[in-house]
């Protein structure tokens, strides 16, 4: 397995790479935008990078499967399967801000074990392989210590739907125990907290294809990533709670229905 996952990093990398360069094509030329059936937006810049993405990856391992944001999945249940998001936030690169990237992972037999993170006007790549480290273009970064939620920074992103559940008020006695909060969102939020700029991040409408690579990551940082009420990352992820350890575990228990503290 070790060789496959060599060969997969060096796609994963080319494939954003390649990703990058169409993206920032359009970026600095400008793109008509397309609504899809579900009122989101869709780009050429989406469409384009997706296709360059899939042609790396099945070149390089052509058992694979690839399920990807616009071009959906040609087989799931493969032993290997790529999830590809050719431009997760394609709705802040439409409005000329810099907080969109390509997210490119790796599953084998249903567990996360590669992840590319590649935000190209933002200017960070950050890559893990399970097993060996989180790195940020060639460096190796690592989780905060920070233990106390006190001490804690928190991020939030996507949180429209815990608006409306009982976890509001749990996450609102969290936001004023802690040190500060802010609201990094997509990818941002996520490589601070590998490379230990916050501490927690939560989300509540997001799909596996957002965080994939971003759940690798974190993890080989030293991080717990989970979704918010605990369970492992999945293809049918909805939700994310990712932290250092000791604050994910506080930040579960707060969270978890019946709890009352910090409410």
């Amino acid at each position: 397995m070790t060789d496959i996952l060599d060969k997969a990093l060096g796609a994963a990398r080319d494939a954003a790479g390649a990703a990058a360069e169409i993206i920032l094509h359009y970026w600095r030329a400008g793109v008509d935008v397309i609504v899809k059936g579900d009122d989101t937006p869709v780009t050429v810049a989406d469409r384009e990078a997706e296709l360059a993405i899939r042609g790396i990856l099945a070149q390089a391992l052509p058992a694979a499967g690839i399920y990807g944001e616009e071009y959906g999945a040609d087989d799931t249940s493969r032993e290997y399967l790529w999830l590809v998001d050719p431009l997760d936030g394609t709705k802040s690169f439409v409005r000329r801000t810099p907080f969109f990237s390509t997210q490119i992972a790796l599953m084998h037999r249903g567990e996360l074990v590669l992840g590319v993170s590649s935000a190209p006007v933002y200017g960070e790549r950050m890559w893990a392989v399970r097993g060996r480290g989180a790195f940020l273009d060639g460096e190796p970064v690592r989780i905060a210590a920070t233990t106390a939620m006190r001490e804690a920074s928190i991020s939030t992103g996507n949180v429209k739907s815990l608006t409306m559940d009982g976890r509001w008020d749990a996450l609102g006695g969290m936001i004023r125990d802690s040190n500060r909060i802010r609201g990094y969102g997509d990818f941002c939020h996520y490589h601070l907290l590998a490379r230990g700029g916050i501490d927690l991040v939560v989300e509540s409408d997001v799909n596996i294809l957002d965080v994939a690579a971003l759940a690798v990551i974190v993890r080989e940082a030293g991080g717990v990533f989970t979704d918010l009420d605990g369970r492992e990352p999945g293809l049918d992820l909805r939700s994310v709670l990712a932290g250092t350890p000791a604050i994910h575990a506080e930040a579960l228990a707060r969270l978890a229905p019946g709890a009352t503290i910090g409410r």
